[in-house]
């Protein structure tokens, strides 16, 4: 199974921040697993942290009504990764264009950092997502901690594979890992991660996608 249960139980804290949010929120919010959005037959899978407070966990959809989706689906759009408009809900009726997001984590955590042992309980959905997906070719880690997620799905050392904003990593079998910073409003407020920078990782997983010859950084 790719995603978890909707009363997944896994992880204890996430758990008792589900069950106060529903409390305080009813039926309003999503308030459960965050599943992917896109086709399992898109050659590119985008792996986040997990879902936000005021974004996929009221919505239901990665990325979907907060900042940092705002500027991911302008950059999809931008490369041809999605048609329709974004409108910050579930129910725009956007579509992903060879083109798949999730989650290294697919419930929200508190303060938005989930700890090691959340990220290994979930790390089966994220392998068996990969698996699944068979046309994949590029997997985009948004942030050291979906760099690491990936590589642990797929049994990897992550001493061998560096996380740096940019880098392309080839992995066995031809899968191509590339990394950037998460596109957080924190990271572009800092300015740690600007629009450019964020579009040129883009640009290259699009090349990658077309055919072009792949650089290991």
């Amino acid at each position: 199974m790719n995603h978890p249960t909707s009363e997944c139980d896994r992880c204890p804290r996430l758990v008792h921040l589900r069950h106060d949010l529903r409390a305080k929120h009813g039926g309003d919010w999503h308030n459960a697993p965050v599943p992917s959005f896109g086709r399992a037959s898109a050659g590119l899978l985008i792996v986040g942290l997990a879902p936000g407070l005021n974004g996929a966990n009221r919505t239901g959809r990665p990325f979907t009504g907060d900042f940092a989706g705002d500027l991911l689906y302008a950059t999809l759009a931008r490369f041809g990764f999605s048609r329709g408009t974004y409108g910050s809900e579930s129910s725009d009726g956007l579509e992903l264009i060879n083109c798949r997001i999730t989650n290294a984590v697919r419930c929200l955590p508190p303060e938005n950092k989930p700890v090691g042992a959340e990220v290994k309980a979930c790390g089966d959905y994220l392998a068996a997502e990969i698996a699944s997906m068979a046309r994949l070719r590029v997997v985009l880690a948004l942030g050291t901690l979906a760099h690491g997620a990936v590589l642990g799905a797929l049994n990897l050392r992550k001493s061998e594979w560096k996380f740096s904003h940019g880098a392309i990593h080839r992995l066995a079998g031809g899968l191509i890992l590339a990394d950037s910073y998460h596109c957080s409003r924190y990271n572009t407020n800092t300015r740690r991660l600007t629009v450019d920078m964020f579009e040129d990782v883009f640009e290259a997983a699009a090349g990658i996608l077309q055919g072009d010859p792949v650089a290991p950084s």
